[in-house]
């Protein structure tokens, strides 16, 4: 006989964690399966550590900075395995945390992979279980080119394996991802050489955002190549890495490292679904409609399996909403993915939320009147290393309505947050304007932009 639950999420990251534990404070009976660690990418192959390795090159970077500020300093003596195991054991903390708190929360951790046996039963290592509610959220993995060599490189997941510093790294993919990893290693003293298929980094971005970080990275020393189409990968005599480009006519040689970050795959080829009638679409990502709801009544997918923005936020909020919904009494509430903010962590950072420019010109035509401005901060006026901040104001409409906001450089991260909240509450250009500055910062030209 299945064992019975009122809610089992499918996958223990953000997604799966947090719509059981909102439904385990409503009294639900829920449970997690999990076949790997708890936290899923993001606690243990993304943004978690991720951020650590930034925190290490923008560290880097400030080493360099010093000088102009008074410091005798030398930059040397960096130690990749000492950063390596302290990110290491932040993050076994977490982990750790999650088994503790899922067992104070009564949530039952159910171990090994899940598989539909119909459209209600799962099946964990020949145990059946079966919920009122099933909600899939496995997210996804990187995605490996089908070429000879292939397997040869690494993904995301093998950097955060990396137990010695890379000296020549080659990064093929134009994305966040891949613009966050040549970044960090360049920072630190790898020699990094980034391979596009297009012309631009950041093919989804603001015009002003792409070119923006293209030059910073060019000027940070990043070789990056365009309209490069890697056709097969082969080990030299001496042990690097050959790539062999467009038809095999151009060699690019002596790597030691090879990361692949051409994309992110839905984890949900595994899930036997073809016992159920849930759709998916040709990538494989589950069709839902606004509320989450797949084509089977009582089952659900959130995060990354649906082709929402890939962020770890998204995936939260859309859980715990789903689980306010089905348990709370809330019976409209679910996720708006519109004007979701969100941050790249590059060097230097970007930070975006809303329209594209593009975007908003091709949904309001002349209606769109743009506000932008470039400058160099006051922390690099009188640095060797210079870098820019470029920001971009999307307006639409007599009233100048926001819609898109755009930022690149020193302290993106941390302007967009405040700013989101504001535009999400429908902010014009005079509510901008009539803010009182704070000075001196580069958050305060958002607020003074002409």
């Amino acid at each position: 006989m299945a064992k019975t639950y009122d809610l089992i999420a499918i996958g223990g990251g953000s997604g799966g964690l947090s719509a059981a534990e909102r439904a385990a404070k409503y009294g639900a009976r829920t449970a997690v399966v999990e076949a790997g660690r708890l936290g899923g990418t993001c606690v243990n192959l993304g943004c978690v550590p991720k951020k650590i390795m930034w925190y290490g090159a923008s560290i880097a970077h400030t080493l360099e900075d010093a000088a102009a500020y008074g410091f005798a300093l030398k930059r040397e003596g960096f130690d990749w395995g000492r950063l390596v195991a302290e990110r290491n054991r932040y993050v076994a903390n977490i982990n750790n945390w999650y088994h503790t708190y899922l067992a104070d929360s009564n949530i039952d951790e159910i171990n090994g992979f899940a598989r539909f046996v119909d459209n209600h039963t799962l099946e964990v290592d020949g145990e059946r279980y079966q919920a009122e509610h099933i909600v899939i959220a496995p997210g996804s993995s990187p995605v490996v080119p089908e070429i000879e060599g292939a397997e040869l490189g690494i993904t995301s997941d093998g950097f955060f394996g990396l137990a010695q510093q890379p000296r020549r790294v080659a990064v093929v993919g134009s994305g966040y991802i891949a613009v966050e990893l040549a970044g960090m290693l360049n920072a630190v003293g790898c020699e990094v050489t980034m391979f596009l298929r297009g012309e631009h980094l950041l093919r989804r971005f603001d015009d002003m955002l792409r070119e923006s970080l293209m030059e910073e990275m060019l000027n940070d020393g990043v070789n990056i190549i365009s309209s490069s189409r890697i056709e097969r990968v082969a080990r030299a005599d001496d042990g690097t890495l050959d790539l062999y480009c467009n038809g095999s006519g151009q060699l690019q040689g002596g790597f030691d490292q090879l990361i692949w970050a051409i994309g992110r795959r839905p984890a949900s080829a595994g899930l036997a679904l073809e016992n159920t009638e849930i759709v998916r679409d040709s990538a494989g990502y589950i069709d839902v409609d606004a509320f989450q709801n797949t084509a089977v009544s009582g089952v659900y997918a959130l995060g990354d399996v649906t082709n929402a923005p890939q962020l770890t936020p998204v995936a939260i909020a859309a859980a715990r909403r789903l689980s306010d919904r089905l348990f709370g009494g809330m019976a409209e509430r679910r996720l708006d993915y519109s004007l979701v903010p969100s941050v790249v962590f590059s060097h230097p950072p970007i930070a975006t939320v809303g329209l594209t420019e593009n975007e908003a010109r091709a949904s309001h035509g002349e209606a769109v009147k743009v506000y932008q401005t470039r400058f160099t901060p006051m922390y690099h006026a009188f640095t060797e290393r210079q870098s820019k901040v470029a920001m971009k104001l999307v307006c639409v409409g007599a009233q100048e309505k926001i819609v898109g906001c755009h930022i690149i450089g020193f302290g993106a991260d941390e302007m967009l947050q405040g700013f989101a909240v504001a535009i999400r509450m429908g902010a014009t250009k005079r509510d901008f304007d009539d803010t009182i500055a704070i000075h001196p910062t580069a958050a305060e030209e958002l607020v003074t932009m002409r």
